[in-house]
């Protein structure tokens, strides 16, 4: 990819492992020094790798816990980066979780901690960002925008999901909420856009993929026969984050394989 980010600051929440962590190194590697945040003690020793193999790019970083669903949280994350940056450039809202339930098994409490983090954490990040990149504006060299936001949506932002209907109705919020941001922000050259996975091979998923028989059922749902892996997303996430993609905004970018393409209609239903 080059050194497409050189001189930005980023920030990818839930990046100690999975699709957070191929964007965080992915970043790190065009040249952005990234922020790496996980939620709790349990996911520090991948966010230690994780910030590792940022540094063996040539880059830089810190790693941040934080609990993006919580706004004090969140605030005394944004105040850590800009002690030690002085600003930031980019932010990937990635952090997710699943809880799943049949709607008519789903506590309340399940419903509630998918949608605060799924969605009201990507709000919170998002302002925060905002506020920042409105204030600080745009940076002749570094950027052409003042800043980029970057939400993580999902295929199921249009594709429903029976047992998730907190995970699907979180995404769908994500969509709108992306959307609505980009048209409010883009007056002052923020770039608001989400990326949305299919199938891609991570620990949350594994029981999907993990045997031959698992993985060939997969396949049917992806038209072009093979399950994605998290540096495919991670790609999508830097050429959103440069300037390659400035007159791009309010946009969802499938990175499915073509699950979005309705494949039980490909021999006419």
């Amino acid at each position: 990819m080059g050194k497409l980010l050189d001189g930005q600051i980023a920030l990818v929440t839930g990046s100690s492992s999975g699709i957070g962590a191929a964007i965080a190194i992915a970043l790190g590697e065009a040249g952005a020094k990234v922020v790496v945040n996980h939620h709790s003690d349990k996911s520090l020793n991948g966010a230690e790798e994780v910030l590792e193999k940022i540094k063996a790019a040539g880059s830089d970083g810190f790693i941040r816990q934080c609990d993006i669903s919580k706004e004090e949280e969140v605030r005394a994350m944004f105040a850590e980066i800009f002690s030690r940056y002085g600003t930031v450039d980019i932010v990937v809202a990635n952090a997710g979780i699943q809880q799943d339930a049949s709607l008519l098994d789903m506590t309340l409490e399940q419903w509630n901690k998918v949608i605060s983090t799924n969605l009201t954490g990507q709000f919170l990040c998002a302002r925060e960002a905002a506020r920042e990149f409105k204030r600080r504006g745009v940076v002749e060299g570094r950027s052409r925008a003042a800043g980029k936001i970057i939400c993580m949506s999902s295929v199921h932002e249009v594709i429903p999901w029976s047992g998730h209907v907190n995970y699907a109705a979180s995404k769908g919020g994500v969509k709108l909420l992306m959307q609505s941001m980009a048209q409010e922000l883009a007056p002052y050259k923020i770039r608001v856009n989400s990326l949305a996975p299919g199938a891609i091979k991570t620990r949350i998923n594994e029981d999907a993929w993990d045997t031959p028989e698992d993985e060939k059922k997969l396949l049917e749902l992806i038209p072009y026969g093979r399950v994605g892996v998290p540096e495919d997303v991670a790609k999508a996430a830097v050429w959103l984050a440069s300037d390659e993609s400035d007159y791009v905004t309010g946009t969802t970018l499938f990175v499915d394989g073509g699950m979005t393409l309705y494949p039980g209609f490909a021999d006419n239903g």
